[in-house]
């Protein structure tokens, strides 16, 4: 049990902010700590605290990369083919719970489609630009396809997060493999298709994509499908067959991550 180390523990934190260091930009921090003679769990500065309990600490605006808390509420990670029905799940989730949870804008170097707004639907960046960042460790994961970078930013997550929402992070199946490897610890769902048959339907309705492309993207879809089978690899696996049933089975998953958002108040 941590009683006295506490002066060694403000220490510790207190390096994590000096200028060189990876929270050189946070400034306001305090310690989490359980009051053993009031029983419950408080922020305090440093320095006052030497008969509580230390848990965590807590910078200005996130802990750190996987900061969601130790009893907020986890991040989720959506994942599936394109055409499984991921965006019109999550426009879904966002319209009934539009202040619960936040969407993590990847980044792409593919040109916008028609109607995609910079920064919303994604952030449309330079190849140049994107291999920099991601070199300069800026990336949770990135991945290549069809001629194209994709990848989820750090700042991304960081966003969300400062907002105190549940982050929630659109990635393909190497982003999966790669957020797995962080620290970051979500649950990872996954949304496909009922047959590759159907998921052809969709996407030639799209109207988005020409012969090689589609190619490209059914070959990746199977690949998919078949690892979401992989045991370990997801929380939940989703068939959407019927919008509205998968939709009732994704809010039922994040149920209890929804009421940790919404606080003991909430009725």
């Amino acid at each position: 049990m941590l009683r006295r180390p506490l002066a060694g523990l403000a220490v510790a934190a207190l390096e994590c902010v000096r200028a060189d260091g990876p929270w050189s930009r946070f400034s306001v921090f305090c310690f989490l700590v359980l009051d053993g003679k009031r029983h419950k769990w408080r922020w305090v500065v440093p320095g006052r605290c030497s008969s509580l309990f230390v848990v965590g600490c807590y910078f200005s605006t996130l802990t750190s990369l996987g900061g969601h808390g130790m009893a907020g509420p986890r991040p989720v990670v959506l994942s599936g083919p394109s055409g499984a029905g991921k965006s019109t799940l999550l426009k879904k989730l966002f319209q009934e719970h539009d202040s619960i949870f936040g969407f993590s804008v990847s980044h792409t170097t593919r040109n916008p489609r028609p109607g995609e707004e910079n920064g919303k639907d994604y952030y449309f960046v330079t190849r140049e630009v994107m291999q920099r960042d991601i070199a300069a460790g800026d990336f949770i994961e990135h991945a290549e396809f069809s001629g194209n970078l994709y990848g989820t930013s750090k700042e991304a997550v960081r966003a969300v997060q400062a907002m105190n929402r549940i982050c929630v992070l659109d990635v393909d199946l190497q982003g999966v493999r790669n957020i797995k490897k962080t620290d970051l610890d979500p649950i990872y769902i996954s949304v496909q298709p009922p047959s590759l048959d159907v998921l052809e339907q969709r996407l030639r309705l799209r109207n988005t994509e020409t012969e090689d492309s589609l190619a490209k993207r059914l070959a990746a879809a199977r690949a998919d499908m078949e690892s979401s089978k992989e045991p370990g690899l997801f929380d939940l696996v989703i068939i959407n067959d019927n919008l509205d049933e998968a939709y009732a089975i994704l809010k039922q998953a994040l149920s209890e991550e929804i009421k940790k958002a919404q606080g003991p108040g909430h009725a």
